[in-house]
């Protein structure tokens, strides 16, 4: 099987066209593959597949061989691969995920190369049991849980998967390995979730780390960022748009007053092509 892989700041993928379907095997394929030390090394296997609704169809395992909803960072790398591959001409693509349905790109290009991709994430998920969470309010705003010991309030946003921000002095600083996993596990989420923790900068910026579900610490999540923009809206920490510093490198994220949706511009990189077998 050919793939390429990619990044959308250091989010890292295999990225596979040509199969038909989802391959059956996928999740064995993405534990073997995106395995860092025994394996090539990723945050998840991104199958390009066709669709009936869209261009192409989005489908991503995690490197736990887990299935995720959406992925704002693979679905840039996406639109870069199609592009730049001949198998679009337009500068808007459209693709179908599991999640959030069809979701609109607009590319920018220079010379034939894919420099940014706006994506239109839809809207934002409040509702407590959509999400999901236990809890039947919307919106989830800094609802107390416990974990080890250790008490947090958490908000909750579904951007098509579901995200609790928490809001620390320093996300930089903060003990990510040890309090991600045991909030995406939490069981205020059943069915599990990624985990934003979130500082402010300024009402046009906020520095955030990420512990995602099925994949651990990234250095970046697309509809982390998105649903961390909602939250920060909602609490009325930041204007509805706003730069999203990761890791990584930094995502715009605007939440339109008029049409209640949320749009991610960013960057998606090619790093190389090779071959592997099943």
């Amino acid at each position: 099987m050919e793939f390429t892989k990619m990044h959308g700041l250091g989010n890292d993928f295999l990225v596979f066209y040509g199969e038909k379907a989802l391959p059956k095997e996928a999740s064995y394929l993405a534990q073997k593959w995106c395995n860092r030390n025994f394996g090539i090394g990723a945050d998840g296997l991104v199958f390009i597949l066709p669709s009936e609704q869209a261009d192409f169809n989005m489908r991503i395992i995690n490197s736990d061989g887990t299935e995720a909803e959406q992925c704002g960072n693979a679905i840039r790398c996406v639109c870069k691969y199609v592009y730049e591959k001949g198998y679009v001409r337009s500068e808007r693509v459209t693709i179908e995920t599991l999640g959030a349905g069809v979701q609109q790109a607009v590319l920018q290009t220079d010379s034939g190369v894919v420099t940014s991709v706006r994506i239109d994430m839809g809207e934002p998920i409040l509702a407590g049991r959509a999400i999901p969470t236990k809890l039947d309010a919307s919106p989830v705003l800094d609802w107390p849980i416990e974990a080890a010991g250790q008490k947090f309030n958490v908000t909750a946003v579904s951007m098509g998967n579901p995200h609790c921000i928490i809001y620390v002095e320093d996300a930089a600083s903060f003990d990510l390995n040890t309090w991600g996993p045991r909030l995406e596990t939490h069981l205020f989420f059943p069915q599990k979730t990624n985990v934003e923790f979130a500082t402010i900068i300024s009402r046009n910026r906020v520095e955030m780390r990420v512990w995602e579900r099925g994949a651990g610490a990234t250095l970046a999540c697309g509809t982390g960022a998105c649903a961390t923009l909602v939250s920060s809206v909602l609490h009325g920490y930041t204007n509805r748009a706003a730069w999203i510093g990761l890791p990584g490198g930094d995502l715009f994220v605007e939440w339109d007053e008029v049409d209640n949706h949320v749009y991610m511009n960013g960057p998606a990189e090619t790093v190389y092509e090779g071959s592997v077998n099943r």
